[in-house]
């Protein structure tokens, strides 16, 4: 089932908790939590939505903020995985797509190593392997958290949309849990709570608006 905005926020569910943790969300009532989503094997992550976490956790860690990596997968599954994500954490260093544009733009030091650390506690989504023949109940799911409106489709295009869930999911090797669970569209993504443990908001990209929705949490 996926959380709606404006319901309680189930508690990630993670694999292992690579730094800092284990975490659950109800110890953090009190607290506005962001949580910065993204993939190893994303260069935007780096270049854009990891920073403003890491700015937003450094300028706000003190006044009832937690800031939460969460590594996810939902496409390049040998790249995006948790040996991986030890090896960003534990020698800072990147690969695939992210090594690439990031030595193209001279964002890194030598040897493929990140500029900066990441300071707040990062854990890796739970990936389970996709249950075939994939039921409609779970197509629906996905088509609703994904495309706004679609009853009001034509049935034609209603039909075209679901065939293409349909074989995408039944391609696709596993479910990354939280991912789903929070109807996420890609990644860098990041899942806003606020110190009810009520989720108030997920956005797509990175928006550069991070600190104004941390401050509107803030002062609730």
């Amino acid at each position: 089932m996926t959380v709606k905005t404006g319901s309680p926020a189930p508690d990630l569910q993670v694999s292992e908790w690579i730094q800092g943790g284990p975490i659950r969300l109800k110890d953090y009532h009190g607290k506005v939590v962001v949580v910065e989503v993204f993939q190893v094997n994303c260069p935007g992550c780096f270049i854009y939505g990891i920073p403003e976490a890491i700015e937003n956790y450094k300028k706000y860690k003190d006044d009832g903020v937690m800031i939460l990596g969460l590594a996810t997968a939902f496409e390049d599954f040998d790249k995006n995985t948790l040996e991986n994500l030890k090896l960003l954490l534990n020698e800072k260093k990147v690969i695939g797509e992210t090594l690439t544009t990031l030595t193209y733009q001279s964002k890194l030091l030598d040897k493929g190593m990140l500029t900066y650390d990441i300071p707040f506690p990062v854990g890796m989504d739970k990936l389970v392997k996709e249950e075939l023949p994939i039921d409609e109940k779970k197509i629906m799911e996905v088509v609703n958290a994904n495309v706004p409106d679609f009853e009001l489709y034509h049935q034609k295009d209603k039909d075209e949309i679901i065939s293409r869930v349909r074989s995408y999911l039944e391609t696709k090797p596993y479910n990354p849990l939280t991912f789903e669970e929070y109807s996420l569209r890609g990644t860098p993504s990041t899942i806003f709570i606020d110190k009810k443990g009520i989720l108030r908001e997920t956005t797509f990209g990175s928006t550069g608006m991070m600190g104004a929705t941390i401050e509107k949490l803030l002062t609730e």
